[in-house]
Order: C-alpha cells, then structure tokens, then sequence
C-alpha cells in the first residue's frame, strides 16, 4: 500500500512538474518578447551611449534570469545551488569557462552577474524570442575567428567578463566530449586568466537529446561550483609558438572539466 502510494505520488509530482516546466518556458518566451519590443527599444532612447546601454541591459537580463531560475525553483520543476557566486562578483577582465550539460547552464550562470558577456551561436540570432536580446545585451555573435578575438579584446580591455562553452554545444550524458579550442585561443591572444565553472544535473535534464517535456522521474537537481582562477601567464610565459600554448592550455582546461563530462 505504502509502495503504491509513493508511486502515485511521483506520477502526479512528474506530471505537475511538466506543467511548471511548460509555464516558466511560457513565461521566458513572453519575457523574451517584452525584453525586445518593449523595455529594450525604450533603453535605446533613453541611453544613447552604447556601453552604457549594454551594460544596463545585462543588468536587466541578470534580474531577470534570477526571477526565472526562482520561479522554477518556487514551482518544483528543479533545484539547484550556486556554490561560490560571491567570487563572480569580483571578476573583471576575466573569461568565465563552464561545462554545458542543459539548457539553461547559461541562464543559472548569468542570473549571478550584473555584467556578463556571452559569445552567442548563430542560431540564437534567428531565434525570435532571444535575438533581440542577444543584440540589445551586445553578445558576441561566433563567427569569423580573427573578427571573434579582436571583438573579446576590445571586451576583456574594458574589464568585462566573458562566458564561453568550450564543448560548443550540450553535451551528452556518458557520452566524451572534445574542447574546441576557441576558448584557449582567445584566453592565450588576450592574456586573460580563466575562472572555470563546473555544473552537474542530476538526474539529466533539458539536455540536447530530450525535450523539455522529457522530465526525470524525480526532480532534477543543478549543482554550480565557481572554481578559483586559473592563471593564463604561465602558459605565455613558455615561449612556445602560440599555437603550441593554445594546444597545452586547451589540453589542460580539458583535464579540469567535471569526470562525468570527459
């Protein structure tokens, strides 16, 4: 009896949290949409200088992001803990590496930083809900690498802080996952030192295989860890041809990455 009860309560609890996993992504959609033809195009009169702007917008994005990992959290579509945010409130002049296991890495990581670059794949800038945001917020569209390096520079100069997924896209679970070596590029043409971030999802959800209203039988649980910097001058200081140190520096961030990602 008590077995049947547990049962019966872990289909209503999965059903109910398809439900609250549809409203949020409702509600991120709508949000997305009021963002762009709304709040946004009034930031643009009202902020004529463009930095100023985008870092206004970040900031609006970041409350945002945190509204939308709350309301999830509230109505038990996840849970998750941020371990170590207060150091992100530090970084400048910083790239931010993490792994990428679900949907919403880049949603959990940003709720926690006023100011954050991202570089942004182009399918995100044909997405209606999400490029006039990506726009408005001045991501960094990844595309021609000489292009993509000089516009980080620029970034990592004004002290900004950068987000980068080296996997490229969402990984699968058990599955090995090679660096693309993008991020060590701009981390060794740039000087600039590296905070790792490491996520796991347990059990696996929003990943690239599944759907969103592919749910766990239990609820899914995110666990951030923001590691400590990872100093880019020893890797510079080698005199190995930059392509040689981009290749070491990639091998090790690699090495770094959580055991249930390599």
């Amino acid at each position: 009896m008590d077995e049947t009860i547990v049962t019966l309560y872990q289909r209503i609890n999965k059903l109910w949290r398809i439900f609250a996993t549809a409203f949020c992504f409702s509600l991120f959609g709508l949000g997305g949409l009021t963002l762009t033809f709304i709040i946004f195009p009034l930031l643009t009169f009202s902020i004529k200088e463009v930095s100023q702007r985008e870092l206004q917008v970040q900031k609006i994005i970041q409350r945002a992001f945190s509204l939308f990992c709350d309301t999830m959290r509230f109505l038990g579509a996840l849970d998750y803990r941020i371990e170590g945010a207060e150091k992100l409130q530090l970084d400048k002049n910083c790239l931010l590496i993490a792994n990428h296991p679900s949907l919403i890495d880049y949603v959990l990581i940003a709720s926690r930083l006023k100011q954050c670059d991202c570089l942004v794949k182009a399918a995100i800038w044909h997405n209606p809900f999400m490029k006039g945001v990506v726009k408005s917020a001045g991501y960094i569209p990844n595309n021609g690498a000489q292009e993509l390096i000089e516009h980080c520079a620029k970034r990592l100069n004004d002290g900004n802080v950068l987000l980068i997924f080296p996997e490229g896209t969402r990984t699968t679970p058990g599955k090995h996952s090679v660096l693309q070596r993008g991020a060590a590029q701009i981390a060794i043409k740039t000087a600039t030192d590296i905070r790792m971030i490491h996520i796991h999802v347990s059990p696996p959800f929003l990943t690239k295989e599944t759907k969103w209203y592919q749910v766990p039988d239990i609820k899914p649980f995110f666990h951030v860890q923001v590691k400590d910097k990872l100093s880019i001058q020893p890797f510079i200081d080698s005199h190995l041809p930059p392509s040689v140190a981009v290749r070491n520096l990639n091998r090790h961030l690699s090495d770094l990455f959580p055991p249930d990602h390599t």
